[in-house]
């Protein structure tokens, strides 16, 4: 998830929550029953965070790693945090966590009967971005994703009871599209953090070095190479489309939210020519509403 700078009010909680407002595609929209919007607020504060543990993107201060019982001079290790934001996440299933944002998340945890993997799944993915700057192949990445986005579709069905074997697998490729598309605008962001979401196999194949993704703009070769991924991504779409027909009401308007975002951020990068080396390519808001327009008429 990507989102733009907030003003701290030094409240952790707040902070981290107000940061919805910025994301790319809407947390828990206006339209939604106020119980699910109070839910989804509750997952998304938690993903927000662990997100910001694992960029080092907390709060000045310290006070996060306060809450989670860290002590200053570890309060800079990020692995030492998401031990014991991990160890916080485990007391929301069987005692009283000590952070706000997870005595939150305890509420929704016991209305919706919601279960530790996908929360677990979001920590191990900002464990793996410790340790993992690379990724050899598509399908190395795809592992990635299974935790970084894909627990994330999965608890929007959890927290609006719907559910199914069907629906997790067209939510697990539309959750992956959505990813790999959030790479494909950050390549330049992502590369100043030393990490590089590209496969390196497909790297080679389209004869990109490294250091061509560290220019002011795109060569033919990335150019083609980011054409390559969004291609993919769309594909992963198409495939998790059926998935906003088969619900209905408002959380069908929610789902083709984050199908259309997604279409849209492809055409936006599109547009560009493929180069997003500049800063990420972002769809203005009339190609959005006509990309949820497309999917709700389930169109390809």
């Amino acid at each position: 998830m990507t989102e733009a700078g907030t003003a701290r009010t030094g409240d952790p909680e707040r902070d981290t929550l107000d940061k919805a407002a910025a994301e790319n595609f809407p947390v828990a929209p206006f339209f939604l029953p106020r119980a699910w919007r109070t839910d989804l607020m509750a997952v998304y504060g938690f993903a927000r965070l662990v997100d910001d543990i694992g960029d080092g993107d907390l709060a000045p201060g310290g006070a996060d790693a306060r809450l989670l019982g860290v002590s200053p001079e570890e309060a800079g290790d990020r692995s030492v945090l998401l031990d014991a934001f991990e160890a916080d996440l485990r007391r929301v299933f069987d005692a009283s966590p000590r952070h706000p944002l997870l005595r939150r998340l305890q509420l929704t945890v016991r209305r919706r009967s919601l279960t530790p993997e996908p929360f677990l799944g979001l920590i191990a993915a900002n464990r793996q971005d410790q340790v993992v700057r690379r990724y050899e192949t598509y399908e190395d990445l795809l592992a990635y994703c299974e935790l970084s986005a894909n627990p994330v579709g999965r608890l929007v069905l959890a927290v609006t009871g719907t559910s199914t074997p069907e629906r997790v697998r067209r939510s697990d490729a539309v959750c992956t599209a959505l990813q790999i598309v959030e790479h494909l605008q950050d390549v330049a962001e992502d590369l100043g953090r030393d990490r590089i979401y590209l496969p390196a196999a497909d790297m080679k194949r389209f004869h990109v070095q490294e250091a061509d993704l560290a220019a002011i703009t795109a060569g033919a070769s990335v150019r083609a190479l980011v054409a390559y991924e969004a291609e993919r991504a769309r594909d992963l779409l198409n495939e998790g489309n059926a998935l906003v027909g088969s619900v209905h009401g408002r959380l069908r308007l929610l789902l083709a939210g984050f199908v259309a975002g997604g279409r849209a951020a492809i055409r936006a990068i599109a547009a560009a020519d493929y180069d997003v080396l500049p800063g990420p390519p972002k769809p203005g808001r009339l190609q959005l509403l006509r990309q949820a327009g497309v999917t709700l008429r389930g169109e390809g």
